[in-house]
């Protein structure tokens, strides 16, 4: 008796599957005939979830993106951490992704993955950037931030750290990322009207071995 599978259910099957492959065998070489033999379906039912490979990447990098701001959601909605600490916590989720984000962000970063890669970074910063703006907010009710565009001032600091900050992008030297996440944080404080400092956990988040 065939099994008839939740369509959700089955649209992630096809997803998790294609995450491994295209973090094993990489994006370009893999195929959807690949993606076929993995789970084990005919190539009717990939077509009716998805048109083409790049569909599929393009689903996957979002739900990396989704998780990623349901995980700062959680941390906004907890009343019992001030404003910093969930700047703390948000940062401190977005920097330490498992094996396969690791992988499928070094496959973004191959030339012919350059509009996906664009596209994921821009739809993290529309995610992200009210998010972050609402704790920025929380902060100017408890005095430790002092600026009158919260939304503004996150999102110019969230596009100036996803591509300078991006590793894959400009691939720096250890010592000349390290004086730019410290030149981030003391701009960081700068925009938010943060006290002078305050924001050095930051460079502890990108360089624990320098704590």
């Amino acid at each position: 008796m065939r099994l008839i599978k939740n369509p959700e259910e089955r649209r992630n099957e096809i997803l998790d599957a294609a995450e491994i492959l295209f973090v094993t065998k990489g994006y370009t070489k893999a195929t959807v005939m690949d993606i076929l033999q993995a789970c084990s379906i005919a190539k009717g039912t990939f077509y009716y979830y998805f048109q083409s490979k790049e569909e599929v990447m393009n689903a996957i990098v979002m739900r990396f993106i989704l998780n990623g701001e349901a995980s700062a959601r959680r941390v906004v909605s907890d009343p019992n951490l001030n404003a910093h600490d969930k700047i703390f916590r948000i940062i401190m989720a977005q920097n330490q992704p498992d094996d396969n984000k690791l992988g499928l962000i070094e496959q973004l970063h191959h030339v012919q993955n350059v509009e996906m890669h664009q596209k994921s970074l821009v739809e993290t910063v529309l995610r992200l950037s009210p998010i972050l703006a609402e704790v920025v907010e929380q902060g100017i009710e408890e005095g430790v931030f002092h600026t009158p565009n919260p939304k503004e001032s996150i999102e110019f600091l969230l596009v100036s750290s996803q591509f300078l900050l991006d590793q894959g992008i400009f691939q720096w030297e250890e010592d000349q990322l390290l004086k730019k996440v410290e030149a981030f944080a003391h701009i960081t404080e700068r925009v938010l009207g943060a006290e002078q400092g305050s924001f050095a956990y930051v460079t502890r988040l990108y360089f624990p071995h320098q704590a």
